[in-house]
């Protein structure tokens, strides 16, 4: 089976072609964790990581640490089964990545990648600068790696339902980031009966930060780079981004007064702002304080940051959420009283600062939400679980010989 020409001639492909594109239904797929595939994402860290340009940028240089060999490694160490049944990639894996986070296509397709899959991946339309840089460095590895190239299609396209659907025609499993508008238009296009899909809708996330642990911090600054990676580097558009900052502890108040000093002047140095930035968050916080009783913005010298207090949380605060630096305050005297707030299925993350065992009674309450607890600085860290899911398991598929 080949795949229609005429319409492969519509995509961009910036690793491969058209005819690659062609036979992917006849690539044969690899054991997890292949030494070519270890070998090959290998040289790819080692091209960004010699990249000056790509310093500049820590996903990049996040991504390229956490492929390299000896990370690839220990991956393989926790995820590698040992169930004396033989383990192959599904086949083709499609991926639709987000068009707000630059490199998250690429951990999607390593993902696929690790686990024996051949890959045609849909990037962000937007020309980010990351983007260009690991499709570089990938091209520079498939260029040593020739026996890789069937693996590793990056494509760029509009939103074309005839391309959606010739690729998920010969899908095995597909990847769909991006939100729930993109996994509602991706469903239109068929998959063959035996395919899975796996999806990534809108979520939220939440910070929970303990006022005693902070006030003993000795390296604040150290915090507000970390607090800064996790929110405002990517305009709060990731899902792992915090909105909801919940305050625990005896001395809140103090600690709020260091911590949003300590932020500002951070992100004054560092980010880049706009004015309409400034004016959807006001407005965003004027509608707020209007539909909900007891809200109060805070007072703030300029609007790189706006935080609005909050007697309560639940699901509706999701309502009126914004981002670029825009935050909801909850000072919290029971774990429990954020309860409604984690039972919406759209709750992600939760970063801490403090003892993560706080959160265990939230957790083991039965909440819907809450699929990571990690410490600030690390929500952007990729996992080969992630939201819920346990991707190994389910871009794989086992061969029992009894």
């Amino acid at each position: 089976m080949q795949l229609n020409s005429d319409v492969l001639n519509r995509v961009e492909f910036l690793t491969g072609n058209a005819e690659l594109a062609s036979q992917l239904p006849c690539v044969p797929a690899m054991v997890p964790f292949d030494d070519r595939i270890v070998s090959f994402l290998n040289d790819v860290s080692k091209e960004l990581l010699k990249d000056r340009a790509a310093k500049a940028f820590s996903d990049v240089v996040t991504f390229a640490f956490w492929i390299r060999k000896a990370s690839v490694i220990r991956l393989k160490e926790r995820f590698e089964a040992k169930d004396n049944a033989l383990h192959l990639g599904k086949g083709v894996a499609f991926h639709i990545a987000p068009s707000n986070v630059p490199v998250n296509f690429a951990y999607s397709m390593v993902a696929g990648l690790l686990n024996g899959n051949a890959n045609v991946v849909r990037v962000p339309s937007k020309d980010f600068p990351q983007v260009t840089m690991i499709v570089k460095a990938v091209n520079k590895a498939l260029a040593a790696h020739k026996e890789m190239k069937p693996y590793v299609l990056l494509a760029r396209y509009g939103r074309n339902k005839e391309i959606n659907d010739l690729f998920s025609s010969v899908a095995d499993v597909r990847i769909v980031w991006g939100g729930d508008r993109t996994i509602a238009e991706l469903r239109n296009s068929p998959l063959p009966p035996r395919a899975g899909e796996i999806t990534f809708a809108d979520r939220y996330s939440l910070a929970v930060i303990d006022s005693d642990t902070y006030l003993t911090i000795t390296d604040k600054a150290r915090v507000a780079e970390d607090f800064y990676n996790d929110t405002f580097f990517s305009d709060q558009n990731a899902c792992t981004s915090p909105r909801v900052i919940v305050w625990t502890g005896s001395k809140i108040e103090e600690a709020k007064r260091i911590f949003w000093d300590k932020e500002h002047k951070l992100v004054s140095q560092k980010y880049t702002f706009q004015s309409i930035q400034g004016v959807n968050k006001l407005t965003s916080s004027y509608l707020i304080a209007v539909a909900e009783p007891g809200v109060k913005v805070q007072q703030h010298e300029d609007n790189l940051i706006v935080r609005v207090s909050v007697p309560a949380v639940n699901e509706k605060l999701m309502d009126y959420r914004d981002n670029s630096g825009y935050f909801f305050e909850y000072d919290c005297k029971d774990i429990l009283d954020i309860r409604a707030l984690c039972d919406d299925k759209k709750c992600q993350t939760i970063a801490y600062i403090g003892d993560s065992h706080v959160l265990l009674p939230l957790i083991l309450s039965g909440v819907k939400g809450i699929d990571r607890v990690v410490p600030m600085g690390k929500t952007m860290d990729f996992d080969l679980i992630w939201d819920g899911y346990n991707l190994p398991a389910l871009l794989t598929r086992t061969v029992v010989m009894a």
